[in-house]
């Protein structure tokens, strides 16, 4: 059966549809007097949709009925309540069954449960879109920050803590104050407005005009984790994606046209270092000069030149966006694929032409012997994040890890499991030894069968189930196995840590 796509003044569907007053409300709040509306029909069916409709119905050969639950009419509880019916369909049924096992599957991934499970975090409602991050998952987020700060430290960036809090005379400058100030915590202090930072970027342009700077000093890569807040609204609030209070792995490079392609290309060596370590496949889009812009069309074409060249000299396959960048300045947006193929918008790099005019932001451009006051010009700034906000990051690690953290960055590693009561000291001798070495490790001195605590402790998800008994206390050894149920054997404690420090190397 054809779909057939009708195209109707709003008096004609007016009368059409005169039998339904849900339409009715539609079609008066929606269309404007005059002007035209569209309705699809197939067989007897006709009904209001703007479309496209596949051709026909033959191309619908497998459907199923997601879910159902009831709303409000147009959300508001003093109106009537409807049933609203959720479904799918796909051109053939295995594509179906993909489908739905990808959804079966993200629900047993989902951070939202994975997290509290395994006492990672929990949500409050005294404190919405803020996570309360708890001992397990305080480990996991300073392992991801600490990974971040060594490379930080091997790449020449400089680590600087900026305020929390800034006079609202700041985002007037950057011109947040104009364009986001809604999404800001803002509060009065002696008469004055103050306002919680959504970003670290402004606070950096103050550093850098902190006092005059010589392009020998240039590119100035700084980098900042600062707690930011943003005021995003209680119903888009959803787990670690979407939050008001996070921490980014954020980065700002002040630095001369003429460098802009050697740091994006030492930025994008930077992105897929850091996403190759967790198994993340990305892809990657540049984003181009749109129809409202600011600066010269001469300065954004040398800068998409060379975004255009750091991208081809990466060698990895990349998407042009025309005409999709920010108003002042193009940039490079990276989505990661999970384990399930989801995309996740995480790292960008932007090109910024304007806050170095907002903030008068210069450089002594002058080679010669007294370089003082001799020739001025403009830095461009490079806004770069790779995790994106870590609350984010971690989400999509939990998701795309489906819980089972690798040895580098578990916050359970090893747990140690006593054959009886009588081997609990010599755990606590191993214990004690290992945590030395800077491993998360706990006792399960619990008095449960030795086959159930093994199996508890593999569920837990620690990587390392170190069984002792008679024998390991005797010759100083641990019975090794690991958390999908493979025996090692007994090995000494030497040998033991000797693989944990090669797991810990090699990020495994």
């Amino acid at each position: 059966h054809p779909f057939e796509r009708l195209e109707l003044t709003k008096d004609e569907a007016l009368e059409m549809f005169k039998y339904n007053d849900f339409k009715i409300d539609v079609l008066k709040r929606k269309v404007p007097d005059g002007a035209a509306c569209t309705a699809y029909r197939c067989g007897n069916l006709i009904d209001l949709c703007r479309g496209p409709h596949v051709p026909d119905t033959s191309k619908v050969k497998a459907f199923a009925v997601m879910k159902n639950s009831a709303a409000y009419w147009q959300g508001q509880a003093s109106n009537h309540t409807l049933q609203r019916v959720y479904g799918v369909t796909f051109p053939d049924a295995k594509e179906l069954k993909q489908h739905l096992f990808r959804i079966e599957e993200a629900k047993k991934r989902d951070h939202r449960n994975v997290g509290p499970a395994q006492e990672l975090f929990f949500f409050h409602e005294l404190s919405p879109g803020s996570a309360f991050w708890l001992p397990h998952g305080t480990r996991v987020y300073n392992k991801l920050v600490d990974f971040i700060k060594k490379e930080y430290f091997k790449r020449n960036y400089q680590e600087v803590i900026t305020p929390n809090v800034y006079n609202l005379k700041l985002w007037e400058i950057s011109g947040h104050a104009a364009h986001y100030k809604e999404n800001m915590f803002i509060f009065n202090v002696e008469g004055q407005e103050f306002g919680m930072k959504p970003m670290n970027c402004p606070g950096h342009c103050l550093m850098f005009n902190l006092r005059q700077r010589s392009f020998r000093e240039l590119p100035w890569r700084v980098a900042d984790f600062g707690v930011l807040h943003r005021n995003e609204l209680s119903g888009a609030l959803s787990g670690l994606t979407r939050v008001r209070r996070f921490q980014q792995d954020d980065a700002h490079i002040f630095c001369r046209p003429d460098d802009v392609q050697k740091e994006i290309e030492d930025m994008l060596q930077f992105i897929d270092f850091v996403y190759g370590k967790f198994g993340l496949t990305y892809e990657m889009f540049l984003s181009t000069r749109p129809q409202k812009y600011i600066g010269d069309v001469a300065v954004w074409d040398e800068a998409e030149r060379q975004l255009s060249a750091a991208l081809d000299n990466n060698g990895k396959k990349w998407t042009l966006n025309p005409e999709d960048g920010a108003f002042y300045g193009p940039k490079i947006d990276i989505n990661v694929l999970d384990a399930l193929g989801r995309k996740h918008q995480c790292a960008t790099i932007q090109l910024d032409f304007q806050l170095p005019i907002r903030f008068g932001l210069k450089y002594n451009a002058s080679a010669g012997a007294d370089e003082a006051g001799e020739k001025e010009e403009r830095p461009i700034i490079i806004h770069r994040a790779i995790l994106g906000s870590v609350e984010r990051f971690t989400a999509i690690l939990i998701e795309h890890l489906a819980g089972k953290w690798p040895f580098w960055i578990s916050p359970r590693q090893v747990a140690i499991v006593p054959v009886s009561q009588d081997h609990v000291p010599y755990a606590l001798e191993v214990k004690e030894v290992l945590m030395q070495d800077g491993y998360y490790v706990d006792v399960d001195t619990s008095s449960k069968t030795l086959n159930r605590k093994i199996r508890e402790n593999q569920l837990a998800q620690y990587n390392y189930i170190l069984v002792v008994g008679k024998d390991e206390i005797e010759n100083k050894t641990v019975n090794v196995r690991t958390r999908d149920n493979q025996v090692h054997g007994s090995k000494t404690i030497p040998q033991i840590l000797e693989e944990f420090q090669s797991n810990m190397v090699n990020f495994l």
